[in-house]
C-alpha cells in the first residue's frame, strides 16, 4: 500500500510555519509528524501540499493510495483502522476525514459514495500553532515510549545528578557531564551525538534530538524540544524548535515554537503571560485579525530564516513571518510580516537577494546548501506575503 500524507482544512492556520513545509514536516515531540507515521506504518511517505512546495516535497501515486489528514498523529487504534482500510471507506473523526483510500488523487473525491467509519477514541490533532508546544508534553512521552520500546538507553555517567533515571534515554555517541536531569516530572530523551554541556539544569518532558547542543548552565523546563542540530542556552520553558535554530545565549523563551534556521540574539526576552493575565490572542493569517487562543501563556512564533539581534523584547503573542530580520530597540509589533527589515522604529522590505546571502552564509556553516528549489519556495513566499508588508 501506497502511503500520503496531505495538508488538510489546517493548514493556513499553522502559518508560518506551513510557508515553507507540508503540515506533516511540522516537528511535535521527539519527532516530526511524518516521522511518527513512517515509524507507525513502517512505510515511508509522500506528500500532497501546496503546488509551490510539491518540488521539494513530491507526492507519489500508485494504483492504490491511502490518505491520511497529516494534521492528526498516529496511535494504535487509528492506525490499525488505516492499515484495514478498504476501497470506498474513509474513517472520520469530529466531521473531519482522518483517512481515506483512493485510487487517483487527482480527481476530486466523492465522499457520499464512501462508507464512514468512525473513530471513536481520542486523537491528538495539530490544528493550531500553540498546539505545538502546548500539546508537546504528551506528544514527547508518545515519542519517548515510541522510540525507546525493548531498547537499552547508553550508560549515564557517574558525574549526572538524575532523578528517575529510568525515564532518562540516552542514544549512542550523546555527551553530558555535570548537568542535573529530573525526569520525575516526565521523560528525557537524549538523542544521537547531542551534547550537554557542564552545569545544565533540565526538567523533563524534555527532547534533545541529534546533533543539538545545550550550551553552559542552560536551564530548561518541559515540555521542550530542542530538534537535530540547534543549540540553546539561558531559560528556556514548554518550547519547540524545529531544527538549524539558535537560541545559543542568556535570555527567556517560553511557550514559544521556532521553525528551522532562526537565530535568537544574545539576551533577548519574550513575555509568555499579559501583565494583565488575560487570554492571549495571536494574529491568524485565516482572518487577517488577532484571534483567541484560549490560553493563559503564549509567547513567539517565528517562521524559518528568521533572526533577532541582542536585547530584542518580543511582547506577549507575538508572530514573526519568514525571513524576518528584528533588531533595536523596544517592543517591535505582536506580528511582523515575512521579509520585514527592522524593530520598533519601523520596518522596511528585507529584499531577497540580501537575504539569500544571508541565508547561504548561516546554512554553509552547518554543511547545508541553499539550493534552487528552496530559493523558490523562498521567493514565492515574499511573493505570498506582500500584502502584510504596507510599511
Amino acid at each position: 500500500m501506497n502511503y500520503i500524507l496531505f495538508d488538510g482544512t489546517v493548514r493556513n492556520s499553522l502559518l508560518p510555519f506551513t510557508f515553507t513545509r507540508p503540515v506533516a514536516d511540522i516537528r511535535v515531540g521527539i519527532l516530526t509528524i511524518r516521522e511518527k507515521w513512517e515509524k507507525y506504518l513502517g512505510y515511508t511517505t509522500t506528500t500532497l501540499t501546496e503546488d509551490y512546495l510539491m518540488e521539494k516535497y513530491p507526492m507519489v501515486e500508485m494504483e492504490e493510495n491511502i490518505l491520511i489528514n497529516a494534521s492528526f498523529l498516529p496511535n494504535e487504534i487509528l492506525v490499525e483502522m488505516i492499515l484495514n482500510l478498504e476501497k470506498n471507506q474513509a474513517i472520520v473523526y469530529e466531521e473531519e476525514i482522518v483517512a481515506f483510500y483512493s485510487e487517483n488523487t487527482q480527481q476530486e473525491i466523492d465522499f457520499d459514495t464512501y462508507e464512514m467509519l468512525p473513530l471513536e477514541n481520542e486523537v491528538m490533532q495539530i490544528v493550531h500553532t500553540w498546539d505545538i508546544f502546548s500539546k508537546n508534553d504528551k506528544a514527547i512521552r508518545d515519542d519517548f515510549e515510541l522510540l525507546t520500546q525493548d531498547r537499552m538507553s547508553q550508560p549515564i555517567p557517574k558525574s549526572v545528578n538524575v532523578i528517575d533515571p529510568e525515564h532518562v534515554f540516552i542514544e549512542e555517541g550523546a555527551k553530558l557531564e555535570f548537568v542535573t536531569l529530573n525526569a520525575s516530572t516526565g521523560p528525557i530523551y537524549i538523542g544521537k551525538d547531542a551534547e550537554i554541556m557542564e552545569g545544565s539544569v533540565i526538567r523533563g518532558p524534555f527532547a534533545l534530538c541529534e546533533h543539538a547542543q545545550v550550551k553552559l548552565a542552560t536551564k530548561i523546563y518541559g515540555a521542550t524540544t530542542v530538534g537535530p542540530h540547534c543549540r540553546v542556552g539561558g531559560e528556556i520553558n514548554n518550547s519547540v524548535l524545529f531544527a538549524y535554530s539558535n537560541k545559543g545565549h542568556d535570555g527567556f523563551l517560553g511557550n514559544s515554537v521556532l521553525g528551522e534556521w532562526c537565530n535568537i540574539g544574545a539576551d533577548s526576552n519574550n513575555s509568555n503571560l499579559k501583565n494583565n493575565y488575560e487570554e492571549v490572542k495571536l494574529w491568524s493569517y485565516e482572518t487577517g485579525s488577532f484571534q483567541k487562543t484560549g490560553l493563559q501563556f503564549c509567547g513567539l512564533m517565528m517562521g524559518d530564516h528568521s533572526k533577532c539581534g541582542i536585547n530584542t523584547m518580543f511582547n506577549t503573542g507575538t508572530v514573526v513571518g519568514v525571513s524576518a530580520n528584528i533588531f533595536g530597540s523596544g517592543f517591535p509589533r505582536n506580528f511582523v510580516p515575512s521579509f520585514a527589515w527592522g524593530g520598533a522604529s519601523g520596518f522596511t522590505t528585507y529584499q531577497t537577494k540580501k537575504a539569500f546571502e544571508t541565508a547561504r552564509i548561516v546554512m554553509s556553516r552547518r554543511g547545508v546548501v541553499l539550493d534552487e528549489v528552496e530559493q523558490k519556495i523562498l521567493e514565492f513566499v515574499f511573493e505570498e506575503t506582500a500584502k502584510w508588508r504596507n510599511f
